[in-house]
């Protein structure tokens, strides 16, 4: 059994969570509920991998091994059914640094990329940065019988509607953040089937895949059709399952011959596929019967956690709903009921409750009413924050 109710203090370690407070939100007695990673102890069996490895005195050029990704995909396979060849993966040093150079690799000057906004921000973000134009195909709320959100879907008629000749990249986030949703294998089947059709390149951004909560499975989006396999990029790590941001051990899986040929040449030529001696030591030792028992007892806090989160704010706060997320530690808020424009909205959170969350309008104007709250933390110190954000409210 591992204790997740620990509060470990992570100030002065210079973690982005908590010793940015004061730059990202002009104060630093907030509780911190906004980057995505969780307060949880990396663990053990992680650590001691690393310490071992530190045990030798040379830190020089590393190799994976002959078997590193045989045992990336056979924990692709046991934990979502999808057999792909070790051959078909590479390295990346973090799936939004990857979003940039499958960007760099396949598109030229005056490409279109589309996105389904509210999305996690870099998928705006990276495709201006690089020049390229930004086209939205805005999720579809669907609302419950009181009005909250209850859920997203793809407009994929909608979809059908932008794409023109100048339409080379379409930005997946599956499961979904900041929404938390595990899109169903008709809507990914029918989205490969436009993409195929009009030459689009899917890059599937499935970070959150191996935190399914309540017994869900994920369905990569490639592993749905033959389609899907022809037109995608999927992305993957083990860094939220394992909170191991800080150590970069994302991996990148493409199946389709002429696809892989061209963007794995392109990292190969530029050593972006070559892991430090720590991400490779780290999924290793993360990717193994431990890691599998340690991730199951993680997730059954984290729906703990999910649940005392939709619960406490139903009974107490009922003027902001919790959207219960179907993977992933990050809940939704809809918080459109408090009447307040964005600008306030962000204040309430940050100056009269004084907590840390993400301002939704970062994610989109479509996110505009909602803020996104990480619940990958201890339980008392979501108790804590509910309790000041109830006094908040209750203040207006």
């Amino acid at each position: 059994m591992y204790n997740f109710d620990e509060i470990i203090d992570r100030h002065g370690s210079r973690s982005l969570n908590v010793d940015t407070l004061k730059e990202n939100f002009g104060r630093d007695d907030l509780i911190s509920l906004w980057v995505a990673d969780m307060d949880f102890r990396t663990p053990d069996f992680i650590l001691d991998a690393l310490r071992r490895r530190l045990d030798h005195p040379i830190l020089g050029y590393p190799s994976t091994g002959a078997d590193y990704f045989s045992i990336v995909s056979d924990w692709v396979f046991r934990l979502h059914g999808w057999r792909v060849a070790p051959e078909n993966f590479r390295y990346i040093p973090g799936i939004v640094r990857g979003f940039g150079f499958a960007m760099r690799c396949l598109l030229s000057p005056g490409d279109k990329v589309i996105i389904q906004q509210p999305v996690y921000h870099p998928f705006r973000e990276v495709p201006e940065a690089c020049g390229f134009e930004v086209v939205d195909n805005p999720l579809l709320p669907v609302y419950d019988e009181d009005g909250f959100l209850k859920t997203y879907e793809m407009d994929l008629d909608g979809l059908e509607k932008l794409i023109d000749d100048r339409t080379r990249l379409l930005m997946l986030c599956n499961p979904h953040n900041p929404g938390g949703i595990c899109f169903p294998e008709e809507t990914l089947r029918r989205l490969a089937d436009i993409c195929v059709r009009h030459g689009i390149v899917v890059i599937s951004d499935e970070i959150h895949a191996e935190m399914l909560l309540g017994g869900r499975r994920h369905h990569p989006f490639a592993s749905v059709s033959e389609n899907a396999a022809r037109c995608s990029i999927t992305f993957m790590a083990p860094t939220k399952t394992f909170n191991l941001a800080g150590v970069v051990s994302s991996y990148c899986i493409i199946q389709d011959p002429g696809l892989r040929k061209k963007f794995f040449s392109y990292l190969e030529a530029n050593e972006i596929d070559y892991p430090s001696i720590f991400s490779a030591e780290a999924t290793r030792a993360a990717y193994t019967d431990e890691g599998w028992n340690w991730r199951r007892e993680m997730l059954g806090y984290v729906q703990g956690n999910v649940e005392f989160v939709c619960g406490w704010l139903q009974e107490n706060l009922p003027q902001i709903h919790a959207v219960a997320p179907e993977a992933s530690f990050l809940i939704w808020l809809d918080c459109r009921r408090l009447g307040l424009p964005q600008e306030r909205l962000v204040d309430l959170f940050v100056n009269k409750a004084r907590l840390a969350l993400n301002d939704g309008s970062m994610f989109g104007a479509e996110g505009e009413g909602y803020m996104r709250l990480n619940a990958g933390c201890p339980r008392s110190k979501l108790a804590a924050a509910l309790e000041r954000l109830a006094a908040a409210v209750k203040s207006l």
